[in-house]
């Protein structure tokens, strides 16, 4: 599974369950590494199984299907004519039609229970009322001779893109096309913004009432606060506001079958983006509100309702897997449904649970399991025939215990062929968030497996701050970036060099984001690793945090701003500089307004101007992420040359085509 293998594999998006629970349709992409880009197109396929059929031809990007009520109809959003609008199918025959001509393109839909409108997002300026004024600023900008940006708050501008004074709003628009009306109008963005998009609303089942999530501060940079709101669609009267009383996050709402209930995902603490997700209750009649996960330390993911409303049935993080949980909105206990590995994706229909399944060594398919409990299995089968040609590395878990008796998980991947009495050269990886976890999931940007398959050992640890431990676990990395974390992760090191197939002199380290500042703060503090990988990591705290834009995140994780905490000083891996000896390979992209592309220029000149052997790779059309897949077949070939020049291991063709075992002593 070297990167040219993995580029082969089509890639699962969103999809979509017919209301009586027999289809399915999804989004298959196909990646297009000499074009860098990702075609894809809307299949659909019984879920009792059987051949998969073709729907649209996905000369572009089709995506994110959506069966109408009736079951008769598809639509989907596709760029094939510009930017994405919303497109349908008749699935009695005939070629899809555009449903929608937004000014700005649609990121998100949902049909009406009636299947007479659409529900959508889009962009807007908020000082328009309609469509034709979005359309003539847009023009007016666009044809400007003078670029230049001006603002006035925070938050202008937010992951890979200016905001440009825009926000986004729900339109309901006529699906047999008409005038838009604005449901959401003002000077706020209504749904907020989520990593992944989604529909961050719903429509009651009489189709009266629109529920939708939306932050009411004036500083969203500093505010993790969203409350649930409703607005009646036929338009005339206010928006409620039913959360008020909660300052910290709101969101994800959708109204149980029978109209009774809101269920939507709830934070206590605000200002902290990783505080616990729970699964809330609102009586829609009286306005009471109430918790239905109080008896777990999990988070709470995507959920959906069982049709008899009595139920609900949630995705969980757990100790490295995503499971299923179902929990009565009596307020009983939360019972397993199904433990997996990782999960993308829920729909409920037929009886049966449908979701997005992968595991480390295995893409993602649709699934399904009865409502009832049992084994799940395969609605899709996309990826086998590919998957039968590539030998997986074996994948193993491991507990090593901290200074202070928690025990530390991690995933060990073997090279493929793996033979015990060799020494291999070995990764250690190092995951983002801080709040986040290597979980038993399939990636197309850090695949274990993918590494495994040039010859290295893979060991992938969950130290403190990892999700899926207990919140306990979680939280004790906020205050304290490079102190107990990093020592779990030397023991977590000492772990990975006893393994006997190991070469101790040939370990390097890696990591992204928040995994990049612990390779920035390790280059510092120790020179046991032969080589370092940062991708996208902090390298001056200072700098970094008031250039970035979420900036309740810095203000939490380091208890205020530089110039009145202690804590901007004491983990600043700038600061420790000069100790830098290790051989390092840099990675930063132009657009990655998280981390800003400044903190990998400043890290690679400190390196280079103290003669530490160091590479710099940047991206001008990337983000936070490597998402193109010509972009990532250069990553790949830079990343893997790199791992070779110092650890040995499998070789790296420059151009990414051909791949060739080195001989290593």
């Amino acid at each position: 599974l070297r990167f040219e293998e993995m580029a082969k594999f089509q890639r699962l998006g969103g999809f979509s369950v017919s209301p009586d629970g027999t289809q399915v349709a999804f989004a298959l992409g196909t990646p297009d590494v000499d074009g860098n880009t990702t075609r894809s197109a809307i299949w659909m396929i019984a879920v009792g199984g059987g051949p998969a059929r073709r729907m649209t031809a996905g000369e572009k990007q089709d995506a994110n299907p959506r069966f109408s009520p009736d079951g008769k109809r598809l639509a989907f959003l596709s760029n094939r004519d510009g930017g994405f609008q919303i497109w349908t199918l008749e699935l009695s025959g005939g070629d899809p039609v555009r449903a929608t001509s937004f000014p700005t393109e649609v990121s998100s839909f949902s049909w009406s229970p009636d299947g007479k409108w659409f529900v959508l997002a889009s962009d807007i300026y908020p000082e328009c009322s309609d469509t034709a004024c979005v359309e003539k600023i847009g023009k007016n900008r666009q044809e400007a001779k003078v670029k230049g940006r001006v603002t006035e708050r925070l938050l202008f501008r937010h992951w890979d893109s200016w905001k440009d004074g825009m926000r986004t709003h729900i339109w309901k628009a006529p699906v047999a096309g008409g005038l838009a009306v604005d449901l959401t109008p003002g000077d706020r963005d209504a749904p907020p913004f989520a990593i992944g998009g989604g529909t961050d609303w719903d429509v009651s089942p009489d189709g009266r009432e629109l529920v939708y999530a939306s932050n009411p501060d004036t500083v969203e940079a500093l505010s993790t606060n969203a409350d649930v709101w409703t607005v009646a669609l036929a338009g005339g009267a206010a928006p409620r506001n039913w959360t008020s009383a909660n300052p910290a996050y709101d969101g994800a709402p959708r109204y149980s079958p029978d109209g009774k209930w809101v269920a939507f995902r709830s934070q206590k603490r605000p200002g902290f983006e990783s505080d616990r997700f729970r699964l809330m209750l609102l009586d829609r009649g009286t306005g009471a509100i109430r918790g239905l996960t109080e008896d777990s330390d999990f988070w709470v993911d995507d959920f959906r309702w069982v049709p008899d409303s009595q139920s609900l049935v949630f995705s969980a993080q757990v100790r490295g897997r995503e499971n299923l949980y179902r929990v009565p909105v009596s307020g009983g206990k939360t019972a397993p449904l199904w433990m997996g590995g990782a999960i993308a994706g829920l729909e409920i229909a037929g009886g049966r649970v449908v979701f997005g399944f992968s595991a480390l060594s295995r893409p993602p398919e649709v699934w399904s399991v009865p409502l009832s409990g049992g084994a799940a299995s395969a609605v899709t089968h996309v990826n086998d025939a590919r998957l039968s040609e590539i030998a997986m590395g074996a994948v193993s878990e491991r507990l090593t215990e901290s200074s202070d008796g928690r025990k530390l998980h991690a995933w060990v991947i073997q090279p493929p062929f793996f033979d015990p009495s060799r020494k291999y050269p070995a990764v250690l990886f190092i995951h983002g968030g801080p709040q986040g976890a290597w979980v038993d999931g399939w990636s197309t940007r850090w695949n274990p497996e993918v590494w495994a398959a040039y010859g290295y050992v893979v060991y992938a640890a969950n130290p403190r701050g990892s999700t899926g431990f207990g919140q306990d676990f979680l939280d004790a990395i906020s205050g304290d970036w490079g102190g107990q974390v990093y020592d779990d992760l030397m023991r977590q090191s000492d772990d990975l060099e006893s393994l006997p197939f190991v070469d101790k002199g040939r370990i390097g380290a890696a990591g992204a984001s928040y995994g990049g500042y612990m390779i920035n703060w390790i280059a510092g503090h120790t020179q046991r690793f032969q080589t370092l990988v940062s991708h996208d990591g902090t390298f001056d705290l200072v700098s970094a945090n008031l250039e970035t834009e979420e900036l309740w995140f810095p203000k939490w994780e380091f208890k205020g701003w530089p110039w009145s905490s202690p804590q901007y000083a004491k983990w600043n891996p700038m600061l420790s500089a000069g100790n830098f000896k290790t051989p390092m390979l840099v990675i930063t992209s132009e657009k990655d307004y998280r981390v800003p592309f400044g903190q990998g220029l400043q890290l690679f000149t400190a390196l280079q101007v103290q003669g530490v052997p160091s590479k710099l790779l940047a991206f001008p059309d990337e983000g936070h992420w490597v998402l193109k897949p010509g972009n990532s077949c250069l990553w790949h070939n830079t990343v893997m040359d790199w791992l070779h020049r110092y650890l040995g291991g499998a070789e790296a063709d420059p151009k990414g085509l051909a791949l060739a075992w080195s001989v290593t002593k």
